[in-house]
């Protein structure tokens, strides 16, 4: 639904661009979630690189943020992630100049499309810090090879299947906060025998919380605890017990975990968790940035805000 909003805004300004002068703001009307109303960021940039803009963002819908693309099963959607490689390209090549402080990243951000192999599940630092990681040791492949057993594992008969990703940077903070929704099991019968659901679904949203600082034309970030939330709607932790039971179920949401003990036991790592991203363009609405291996995560701001309830 996010995407689809995004892509209307665009078409509608690309249908009048050419009639009207350029504008450097619009507001959009706020979408109801729920019973409140969580008010969407103006958009700023509607007039910048709005052809390539809408282009980029009709592909990545055709192609589910990227996921329809997997080399591990097939070249299925090879020339359409091609295409919309390419695309990008052009669109980095025309950004404006990028920002030279982490306050002008602030705010949330979902990810709405990238060419990465082996799972969207990439964008989070945890897993850049992974391949960061190999690469120092001298054996990239092997993050690639991780990567690939772990979307295997995970994604496979629908096992899990990954919603919403978004990251919401804090300036203030000096700290960026990476999401993912999870969802567990949600393909779960047998073919022909059966239509029914063996196994409930369940799943919630994966936190990873980092450290962050812009230095140059780098977000360079040391992973510090992971941690969990509920997301409305899906079924999460079933608590028994009656209040006990909610109150340790809310508990076990809440547990941060911390990264650096953990990592430090892994063999191929020989520092902390630390990762960056080169920042290739940026215009106020949308922000690309590129991974160690030069694949790139397109994110724009969330136009229906879900605000992270992490303290």
């Amino acid at each position: 639904m996010e995407m689809a909003g995004l892509v209307l805004s665009l078409a509608s300004t690309a249908l009048v661009v050419n009639s009207q002068p350029a504008r450097t703001a619009t507001r959009v009307a706020a979408p109801r979630l729920s019973a409140a109303t969580v008010e969407a960021p103006a958009m700023v940039a509607t007039s910048v690189n709005t052809q390539l803009k809408l282009e980029v963002l009709q592909l990545a819908a055709a192609l589910d943020r990227g996921q329809s693309y997997n080399p591990t099963s097939s070249d299925a959607y090879s020339q359409r992630m091609a295409i919309v490689t390419e695309k990008l390209e052009e669109l980095i090549a025309q950004s404006p100049p990028l920002p030279t402080s982490l306050e002008e990243l602030d705010g949330e951000w979902e990810l709405v499309f990238t060419n990465v192999k082996h799972g969207i599940f990439r964008s989070s630092p945890f897993f850049l810090a992974i391949q960061e990681a190999y690469a120092s040791a001298g054996v990239p492949e092997k993050a690639e090879l991780f990567f690939r057993l772990h979307e295997l594992q995970t994604c496979s008969w629908g096992a899990s299947k990954i919603g919403r990703v978004a990251q919401t940077i804090d300036a203030s903070e000096g700290m960026l906060y990476s999401e993912f929704d999870t969802n567990l099991l949600s393909l779960t019968a047998i073919p022909v025998l059966g239509f029914w659901k063996l196994l409930p679904t369940f799943g919630g949203c994966v936190v990873t919380a980092s450290s962050a600082a812009l230095e140059g034309d780098r977000i360079n970030m040391e992973v510090k605890y992971t941690t969990s939330r509920k997301v409305d709607g899906l079924s999460g932790l079933r608590p028994w017990f009656g209040e006990i039971g909610l109150k340790i179920a809310d508990a076990i949401w809440k547990l941060e975990v911390p990264v650096g003990a953990v990592w430090k036991l892994l063999p191929w790592n020989k520092g902390p968790p630390t990762c960056s991203v080169e920042l290739k363009y940026f215009d106020g609405d949308f922000r690309i940035v590129a991974d160690g291996s030069g694949e790139l995560f397109v994110y724009a701001r969330a136009i229906a805000p879900r605000p992270l309830q992490i303290k």
